[in-house]
């Protein structure tokens, strides 16, 4: 299971990992580049594609189902393209297979490079201050006080030049589109989004008519980070696609 930018293995929460685990689809959390346990690792070529891509390899006994969250569906993505082989079935929530012309990447790789210099002069706790309040977070302000609370913890425990790095080495106007390339993924593949996260319900109606096997779940009463607004719904969604034959 690979968390969001931001975020950490810690993030997925223990509703959501006793819950897989009760299915009989006991999760390994991976930390990504830059993120939880691997914050302090500023090593410029752990966060580019292909040491990512190890790391995940490394976390794993394979063939086995692919699990990502926003940043982390984009590595999955890659992993599934790269070693079809590995994977048997892949969940994507909230994800993108990149942005599709070398203009918008360029302009995205412009307001990261920006981002992540404001990460490392303003630290950790001013930049999650700005990012929690990010539209794309609106519908989260009806959650548990205690839950929004230990979700900050997650985001403040990170290191600001981790995160900076990540973004300038494995951001999305970094990486390749991969929007050429979904017909190649065969496998069983299960998109999640939340209902009132307008552009990724879009993103993810194309995605799932490119993807052969793909199918689409839109979680009602839901924004961007499905898993933690709507637990259960993402449980009930995702387990059911994993116990199936």
């Amino acid at each position: 299971m690979l968390h969001g930018f931001t975020g950490s293995s810690a993030s997925w929460g223990d509703r959501i990992v006793d819950g897989l685990a009760s299915s009989g689809n006991a999760p390994v959390l991976v930390d990504l580049p830059g993120h939880g346990r691997l914050g302090g690792d500023r090593e410029p070529g752990r966060f580019l594609l292909g040491s990512a891509l190890d790391l995940v390899e490394r976390a794993g006994i394979w063939p086995s189902d692919l699990c990502g969250y926003s940043m982390g569906g984009r590595i999955a993505l890659h992993y599934a393209l790269s070693r079809p082989e590995r994977v048997r079935r892949l969940v994507l929530e909230s994800s993108t297979p990149g942005l599709e012309t070398a203009a918008e990447r360029s302009s995205r790789r412009t307001s990261d490079n920006d981002l992540a210099a404001r990460i490392e002069e303003g630290g950790i706790e001013a930049f999650v201050d700005g990012w929690e309040r990010l539209p794309l977070f609106e519908s989260q302000a009806g959650s548990d006080p205690l839950a929004l609370s230990r979700q900050r913890e997650i985001r403040l425990a990170n290191d600001p030049v981790g995160l900076a790095q990540s973004l300038r080495h494995s951001g999305t106007g970094v990486l390749p589109s991969l929007w050429e390339r979904l017909p190649e993924i065969t496998v069983p593949t299960l998109i999640v989004v939340g209902i009132l996260d307008t552009k990724f319900v879009e993103i993810g109606a194309r995605m799932c008519a490119l993807v052969p096997h793909a199918r689409l779940v839109v979680v009602p009463d839901a924004g961007h980070c499905v898993h933690f607004e709507r637990p259960h719904a993402w449980l009930e969604a995702v387990a059911t696609f994993l116990s199936e034959n």
